[in-house]
């Protein structure tokens, strides 16, 4: 019995450890959905009384940005312009969301955040503007706006020394190309999910672009591999050319195919019954790459199979307010399951997890499948 007092009390302080780790990155996962009103009530903007006081300085000049990239890209991006606009005490106007990049989208910020929220709930940080006066409109010649992307990783002294004094010949400063109202609609996916039972929120990353960019190629044919290679060297900004395929999947890096997917859930226990919602893009061959997971489990949908057509025509060639889609789905679905363990899932980890932790009503949490689902597949094959 003495012997084993130790062995408790290292269980107990290491539990410890990893609960107060998990707290931690939960709270701050939790502050980043609460910020861009991802979660939350309708109408998540509080009363003018339980807003923060407005943050009183002078305004060095106005910072407009354009972001690129991804859903979780974007969100980034906009926290790290938020920080320089705080640091150089600029006014910010309403981010614009990058219309020219690979995933040639058309959605606007208000979309897909919910902008008053946005502006309220940073007031006592920085003050952002829906859009700019009008006396600094192009019809005043005065008025000179510097077009620029800023430098990748850069610090606060880059932002200080570089950016801030290029304020005293501009007026604004337009960052083209910053590095680094879907409620609705994921409701009625949700309901209409619902309504056909408990459901699996499949988030299978198995995306042209992922794959290109990833440079992973298992399961394609060399016709295939060199079509996403070519792809890849199509955009110059893109950093990693040559990729060995195969290293990056001994290392866990690549996406589970449909087929590896079928086979894992079958040796988890899901029957063929199961109501699975694909919460992804087009998948990179398309019906007859997911053959093999559709013959293992007839009972797959997407939200183009669920929204009517009036509706889905409103997101055509909008990728992000799409992805904002999934990410409402998978947070409310009873099992979600990711096929890749990129930002997407860790998003919807931490969302699911912080839900829990507070015990909210409103999002399921009956099973969470991330990483031991990766290490399974790559312990099998």
């Amino acid at each position: 019995m003495a012997r084993s007092r130790p062995r408790v009390w290292l269980v107990a302080g290491c539990a410890a450890v990893i609960l107060w780790a998990s707290v931690a990155q939960l709270v701050a996962v939790g502050r980043f959905l609460l910020l861009f009103g991802l979660v939350g009530d309708a109408d998540p903007s509080p009363p003018p009384s339980a807003l923060p006081p407005p943050r009183i300085y002078m305004s060095n000049g106005y910072l407009k940005i354009s972001c690129n990239g991804g859903l979780n890209q974007m969100r980034s991006e906009i926290c790290d312009m938020v920080a320089v606009a705080r640091l150089l005490n600029l006014t910010m106007v309403v981010p614009e969301l990058d219309k020219r990049s690979f995933w040639a989208d058309q959605s606007n910020f208000g979309d897909i955040f919910d902008v008053r929220h946005f502006i309220n709930s940073l007031r006592d940080k920085v003050h952002i503007i829906e859009q700019l006066p009008e006396k600094l409109g192009p019809r005043d010649s005065n008025i000179i706006i510097l077009e620029m992307p800023p430098v990748s990783w850069s610090d606060e002294k880059y932002y200080l020394h570089q950016i801030l004094p290029l304020f005293n010949k501009y007026s604004i400063i337009h960052f083209n190309k910053t590095d680094a109202r879907i409620a609705n609609n994921g409701n009625k996916l949700v309901h209409k999910l619902r309504a056909k039972g408990s459901f699996v929120a499949l988030h299978l990353r198995y995306e042209m672009d992922m794959l290109a960019f990833s440079g992973c190629n298992h399961g394609l044919s060399p016709e295939e591999a060199e079509e996403l290679k070519k792809m890849r060297y199509a955009y110059p900004w893109w950093r990693d050319k040559e990729i060995d395929s195969q290293a990056k999947r001994s290392q866990g890096l690549c996406p589970l195919t449909p087929e590896e997917a079928s086979l894992v859930l079958k040796a988890l226990g899901f029957q063929k019954d199961a109501l699975m919602y694909i919460a992804a893009g087009e998948i990179y061959g398309g019906d007859r790459r997911l053959e093999p997971l559709r013959s293992a489990f007839p009972n797959l949908v997407r939200k183009e199979m669920l929204l009517d057509s009036e509706v889905l025509h409103q997101f055509q060639n909008h990728s992000s307010q799409m992805a904002a889609l999934d990410f409402i789905v998978s947070t409310a679905s009873d099992v979600f399951i990711p096929t890749f363990d990129g930002n997407m899932a860790k998003l919807v980890e931490g969302h699911r997890r912080l839900s829990s932790l507070l015990g909210a009503s409103a999002f399921s949490m009956n099973a969470l499948l991330c990483k031991p689902f990766r290490e399974i597949i790559y312990r099998s094959f």
